[in-house]
């Protein structure tokens, strides 16, 4: 945990960029009546009744410090997947970076391991000498910062319906320019010392009394 948030107190470095990633699985759902437009003093009504449209998968990336973030629409969440969103995020997204500071969760498709099953060794190898991987604590999802822009996702065009897939990826490409237009930092205040005053149940306690 400590870790992590050290890594949230040092200042933004282009060569060494700190880049928080997570992922959504999300159901979009269309509506099988069209709603009616409300009325002056009135909220609009929506049938209850709905079309599930399948699933998709969404992989975040956000640099809280740069005011950036992406968001790739996958059709499954693999480890083949995950690899080729890294790569993309090592040669398209930062190829001039020195190493990108990844911070993630302990999923068992985020692992080094996923690049080797994916790609020739040689590449793999390429591919993580760019990458420093930072882990989230198990149950601590919390702590990463690509959470709170999920978040913002969800409220903004992930709950509400869509008449397709590709509808869905138009709502999302199109919040994702509007942030990254307007450069929508994210102000991370909690801190290890924080942790260390509040978080008392995962610190051990240390007995400093001598016998």
């Amino acid at each position: 945990m400590e870790d992590v948030l050290d890594l949230y107190e040092e200042e933004d470095d282009p060569h060494s960029p700190t880049v928080c990633f997570d992922e959504k699985l999300v159901a979009p759902e269309a509506d099988v009546r069209p709603s009616v437009p409300a009325k002056p003093g009135q909220v609009e009504r929506i049938d209850y009744e709905y079309e599930r449209l399948g699933t998709a998968n969404l992989f975040f990336f956000v640099e809280p410090l740069a005011g950036w973030r992406h968001v790739e629409m996958t059709q499954q969440r693999t480890r083949r997947d995950y690899a080729h969103c890294i790569r993309w995020l090592v040669d398209e997204a930062y190829p001039h970076a020195e190493y990108i500071r990844l911070v993630q969760d302990n999923l068992n498709t985020h692992t080094a391991a996923a690049l080797y099953e994916t790609f020739e060794p040689a590449e793999a190898r390429r591919l993580l000498q760019r990458i420093e991987f930072h882990y989230t604590p198990k149950h601590a999802s919390w702590l990463n910062m690509a959470e709170i822009e999920i978040g913002i996702f969800t409220r903004g065009c992930l709950s509400r319906r869509v008449q397709s897939l590709s509808e869905l990826r138009q709502r999302i490409a199109t919040l994702e320019s509007e942030r990254n237009a307007q450069r929508c930092t994210i102000s991370w205040r909690f801190t290890c010392n924080d942790a260390r005053d509040k978080l008392h149940d995962l610190y051990p306690v240390i007995n400093n009394k001598l016998d």
